[in-house]
């Protein structure tokens, strides 16, 4: 079993077949989908996977890969932590269904609803209600975040001078958010003809480097990235809080690595974005990023409205890589490719077969291998084959 009231920091040890416990309220896609890498025996949540506000995505991602949760258990199931064994009634129709009991003692520690795709698609219907209220919450948030970041929106105000050069270049921000495995994939590629600048959001760095590549820049609070990528030579931005607050600063100068600090309002995506575009990129693919009304608030923030005014502010410049894996897959595949080229080879040996100078190159070609045969049969004192009198 694996405690942890932060999902994002309780994936990195949580190892397959264990329980998993979070405090988590409306518990969003990306964690979700983070848990479902897991392969937890069980997922235990403290809070309401689905409080109503809205409907949100992650409830239903670890039911349908199967993941059983049992869910709004109280703040008492945190107390319990990482080693201990617990006994979970999982069965829905159970006297004891969603009690949590230490192995081999009695005495309920918890007791909450076991989830099932019926009661989760029952709590969806019931959020879209909420979803009025939530809108006219991410409406206010949005402005704002405008009164307050106008000057950085507007006239590039407290934008830290960095040494990455992206003028007139592409810039690739990569968010370890939705689908970005598959986006990633999806543009290797691209990234390989056009060689873009990569700058990694927090985790994205990460994300970079296991496929392959090698950030240009790494922006975040430092939460979730790697020393790994903070130590890759990547020009490191440290984003803190209006009040100058950075509780990601400490650790990257304990590293020792050149950082700046960029102090802004709205969240890392943002200002990679914007940094982005005050550089003077001449395109900004964002991946794994958000960019419906949904996803600002499944991420749970309403901080998200910054995201929705940044992508105003970077206007045309955006393309969004979401979904490029599904809007292009290749199909051919690698047998229909070989097949092809040996019908190709086939094709060019019958037309240099059906000419003089073909043959004769043929000819010649031959006695060139049967040389090369008997060159390599001397070497292994094997007789060499003489042709029939």
């Amino acid at each position: 079993m694996r405690v942890d009231a932060r999902t994002k920091k309780l994936t990195k040890r949580l190892q397959p077949g264990e329980i998993a416990v979070i405090d988590h309220t409306d518990l969003d896609r990306v964690a979700a989908e983070a848990l479902v890498e897991c392969r937890p025996a069980a997922v235990l949540n403290a809070a309401a996977s689905v409080s109503g506000r809205y409907p949100n995505l992650g409830p239903g991602i670890l039911i349908e890969a199967g993941v059983p949760l049992v869910d709004d258990l109280g703040p008492d199931i945190m107390r319990l932590h990482d080693g201990q064994r617990v006994a979970v009634d999982l069965e829905p129709d159970s006297p004891g269904a969603g009690s949590v009991r230490l192995s081999g003692k009695d005495g309920v520690i918890a007791q909450g609803q076991v989830q099932t795709s019926d009661t989760i698609d029952a709590a969806m219907e019931a959020a879209k209600e909420g979803l009025a209220v939530q809108l006219e919450a991410f409406a206010a948030n949005t402005m704002e975040y405008m009164r307050g970041e106008r000057d950085l929106l507007l006239n590039a105000v407290g934008m830290p001078a960095v040494r990455t050069d992206m003028n007139g270049r592409h810039v690739l921000v990569v968010v370890r958010g939705y689908s970005y495995k598959e986006d990633l994939k999806a543009l290797k590629p691209y990234i390989r003809e056009y060689k873009p600048v990569i700058i990694g959001v927090d985790g994205g760095a990460d994300a970079v480097l296991e496929a392959g590549f090698k950030p240009h820049m790494i922006v975040g609070d430092m939460d979730s990235v790697s020393d790994k990528a903070l130590t890759s030579g990547a020009e490191v931005v440290v984003h803190a809080y209006r009040d100058g607050r950075a509780p990601g600063l400490k650790r990257v100068e304990d590293l020792g690595v050149e950082h700046l600090v960029f102090a802004a309002t709205g969240t890392s995506e943002d200002i990679a974005m914007l940094m982005a575009d005050e550089a003077g990129a001449e395109l900004i693919v964002a991946l794994g990023t958000h960019a419906t009304l949904l996803e600002f608030l499944d991420k749970g923030r309403a901080g998200m409205s910054s995201t929705f005014l940044t992508r105003l502010k970077v206007g045309g410049r955006l393309i969004d890589a979401k979904g490029v894996s599904r809007l292009y897959r290749t199909r051919i595949s690698g047998w229909q490719l070989t097949l092809l080229a040996l019908a190709g080879l086939v094709a060019l040996f019958v037309a240099l077969a059906a000419t003089p100078g073909g043959q004769t190159l043929l000819g010649l070609s031959g006695a060139m291998w049967d040389e090369i045969v008997n060159f390599f049969r001397s070497l292994l004192g094997i007789a060499p084959k003489t042709p029939p009198v």
